[in-house]
Parts: structure tokens; C-alpha cells; sequence
């Protein structure tokens, strides 16, 4: 499954790192963030609980930049 939230971000390097965390989330196949269209492209594993995942991304994107959010 694939799912694209609205993020707000302040830069392109704080977009890079909330890619590469939200990439390390168990339960993320795959994620892009575009800094230029403020999304997140998420795809997830089989058969995982979205919005449960989606909370432990928030929370390790929220390491890298602490003002950074992801309309769930």
C-alpha cells in the first residue's frame, strides 16, 4: 500500500534526513520526500497497521527536526 501525506519542512537537508528515517521505520517498504511539493510518499509493508507505522515515522522524522510535521 501506498499513501502520500502533506509534511511541513524547513529545508532541503531536514527533508533528506526525515527521508532517511522514515525509511528505517519497521513497517516502511519505501518513502520519498520532496522538499519542493512539502509531501511524503510512503509505501508500506503487507499487512502492517498504517497509522501505527505513520505515529513511529512522525515520532523518528520529529529526532531529526523537531519542528517538522506529517498531516496524518
Amino acid at each position: 500500500m501506498k499513501k502520500t501525506y502533506k509534511i511541513d519542512v524547513d529545508c532541503a537537508n531536514c527533508a533528506n534526513l526525515m527521508e532517511t528515517e522514515a525509511k528505517k521505520t519497521s513497517g516502511v517498504r519505501d518513502a520519498v520526500v520532496n522538499f519542493m511539493t512539502l509531501k511524503m510518499k510512503v509505501e508500506f509493508d503487507d499487512g502492517v497497521d498504517v497509522s501505527e507505522v505513520m505515529q513511529r515515522v512522525r515520532e523518528n522524522c520529529k529526532r531529526v527536526e523537531s519542528d517538522c510535521e506529517i498531516f496524518l
